[in-house]
């Protein structure tokens, strides 16, 4: 567990056959909100660790960008010991949760859309994920700049607690095809993206970004 920003906590996984990192974050405030579960097994280790940042608080919601086992595969888990916690996410994401018998009730946010707290403030994208190119939601928490990228701009190698500076033209343009693979919505997103201006991403993948100009 790493304090990467304020109230901003990560919690990682290094898989080494894989070579990767799963991160998932937490903004711990008055309205507490995860973002992603990390896989069943991720999930087991993370509860506790949240517990123990959360003291006597419960969360609020939880961010699921896509439906992936590392983005909602330990959410039925999290629900056992958070009972009140609401999912955030796409309408095709809702239906694959709610499908699945992950979830039952959600709040469904659609690109454009925002929602705003005490402390934070959301606004969400259009993600056309890999590999079936399913509708989910991409975010980025206005006030304090910090976009989080799921699986765009990720990178290999153990990375817990670590950043690097980097570009943000750059990484949007090395979005690559196995991403997104339909040019034209990866344009379109690249476009969409290239009107934000974050000074940090939280990665769910690999080092964080610190954005220069």
């Amino acid at each position: 567990m790493t304090i990467i920003d304020q109230d901003l906590y990560q919690f990682s996984t290094y898989v080494q056959p894989i070579n990767l990192s799963f991160h998932q974050y937490l903004l711990a405030n008055e309205e507490p909100l995860l973002f992603h579960t990390g896989n069943i097994q991720q999930a087991k280790v993370l509860v506790p660790q949240l517990k123990a940042v959360l003291n006597d608080k419960t969360l609020k919601y939880i961010f699921v960008s896509h439906f992936e086992s590392d983005e909602c595969g330990g959410l039925s888990h999290i629900l056992e010991h958070f009972p009140g916690v609401k999912p955030i996410c796409s309408e095709v994401t809702a239906r694959q949760l709610t499908g699945f018998g992950l979830a039952s009730e959600l709040i469904v946010k659609k690109p454009g859309e925002r929602l705003l707290t005490k402390d934070y403030e959301l606004e969400f994208f259009n993600y056309p994920c890999e590999m079936h190119l399913w509708e989910g939601l991409l975010v980025m928490e206005t006030r304090r700049r910090i976009f989080f990228s799921s699986d765009l701009m990720m990178r290999f190698g153990e990375a817990n607690g670590t950043h690097i500076e980097s570009n943000w033209q750059m990484e949007i343009e090395n979005i690559r095809l196995e991403q997104v693979p339909d040019p034209e919505r990866r344009l379109q997103l690249q476009k969409t993206l290239m009107q934000l201006n974050p000074g940090f991403v939280a990665t769910g993948h690999g080092p964080c970004l610190k954005l220069n100009k």
